[in-house]
């Protein structure tokens, strides 16, 4: 059924105008006109945002039996609405009628499809190179552009933005020369292949990363290994536990630290190995944290793979910390190995939605074409462990 044509022209407010509000912290009253599944399954989450959920269907029984008053006793929050639905046009019609009705709302454009195309970038200090860190704020995925001289690099790129990466190490006099995953996500399509079929541009994954079955053409980077870009070094550095082949990239005082450690969690052990290897990676990565990541000094700023709903950003507006504060945070840091194990197999969240074919497709194993491996990935990454403070 079409969407109803709405009474009144409500204001819009982009996907990047929210994200600035949220990001912010200013106060956000949401009206999501899904379903209750869709809802559910995923919706705009943060601090500062109060959702509620109505569907559609409510709004349009409203219009005819002038009940919208009795509708909007049901939101709570103060301020303006922001009314948000799929594709931006039912959300246009209950925002047309809010205001039609004395009540002030904006319509999100283009909905839940414009938030999941979002991707910003903000630059993280680094002693060595200038490091852009880009987020899908949809998702909470972080991938980063390593730029050193008239070189570049991009860790864990997204396939919905591999042309993203392209363009701006040339906005920084750059050519986009390698492109490395930290290793095989579950959470998102890669951009590793995307990249190196379109462009002279070198593919590379930790070596026991290719060893879980990688049907493409890809070079392997060794334990401990180093990339050269520009002046800049990338040293890998293992961070087995998510899964077995995780690598961090350390590039001057920055770890690119993939999916081992978060600003407020650390990564869970099961999608790999499933439910029975669990255990055993939930203690790598127990080493990783007690004493790979001991090397490091606690200035080391962490920039990781991931960040929560609900985490906030730093004072620079990036997604990091250092790893002696993170240290003192989380409560991982300090537990003794059979009781972080226990905590980590035995409360995990949902997994990531389509996971398993995510995965054929990042080891080359399945193909899908664009705008099927962009649905694959909505909704939330769930590539954290439960938050040690839940």
């Amino acid at each position: 059924m079409a969407d109803p044509t709405p009474p009144t022209d409500a204001p819009s407010v982009t996907p990047a105008e929210l994200h600035e509000r949220l990001r912010s912290g200013e106060p956000v009253r949401l009206l999501d006109v899904r379903d209750r599944d869709e809802f559910e399954t995923w919706h705009i989450d943060g601090p500062s945002v109060t959702a509620t959920q109505l569907p559609l269907s409510k709004f349009v029984q409203a219009s005819v039996t002038d009940g919208i008053g009795d509708l909007t006793d049901e939101i709570p929050g103060e301020g303006p609405l922001t009314v948000v639905c799929g594709r931006g046009e039912g959300s246009a019609f209950v925002a047309g009628l809010l205001e039609d009705n004395g009540i002030a709302a904006r319509n999100l454009a283009d909905g839940m499809d414009g938030w999941a195309r979002l991707y910003v970038a903000t630059e993280v200090p680094c002693s060595s190179a200038t490091v852009l860190q880009y987020e899908r704020p949809a998702a909470g995925c972080l991938s980063y552009l390593v730029v050193s001289g008239d070189e570049a690099a991009v860790v864990d790129p997204l396939r919905a933005f591999a042309d993203r990466y392209v363009a701006d190490a040339r906005d920084r006099g750059a050519t986009l020369t390698t492109a490395v995953d930290t290793h095989v996500h579950a959470d998102h399509v890669s951009g590793l292949p995307t990249l190196a079929a379109e462009s002279d541009i070198e593919p590379v994954l930790p070596a026991p990363a290719i060893e879980r079955g990688v049907t493409f053409d890809v070079t392997a980077l060794a334990p401990e290994a180093s990339l050269a870009i520009g002046s800049a070094t990338l040293q890998s550095v293992p961070l087995p536990g998510h899964t077995s082949g995780m690598t961090g990239l350390l590039v001057g005082d920055v770890l690119l630290a993939g999916d081992s450690v978060f600003l407020d969690s650390v990564a869970r052990p099961d999608l790999e190995a499933g439910t029975d290897g669990a255990t055993a990676l939930a203690r790598d990565l127990y080493r990783t944290l007690t004493e790979r990541l001991a090397d490091l000094p606690a200035d080391t700023l962490i920039a990781p793979g991931h960040h929560g709903e609900r985490t906030p950003p730093a004072e620079d507006g990036t997604y990091t910390a250092r790893l002696g504060a993170l240290r003192d945070r989380l409560p991982a840091f300090g537990m003794d190995r059979d009781a972080f194990v226990t905590w980590l197999r035995d409360d995990l969240p949902p997994r990531p939605a389509n996971f398993d074919r995510i995965v054929d497709i990042n080891l080359g194993v399945a193909a899908v074409d664009d705008e099927d491996a962009f649905e694959l990935e909505l909704g939330p990454n769930n590539c954290a462990a439960t938050p040690a403070d839940d």
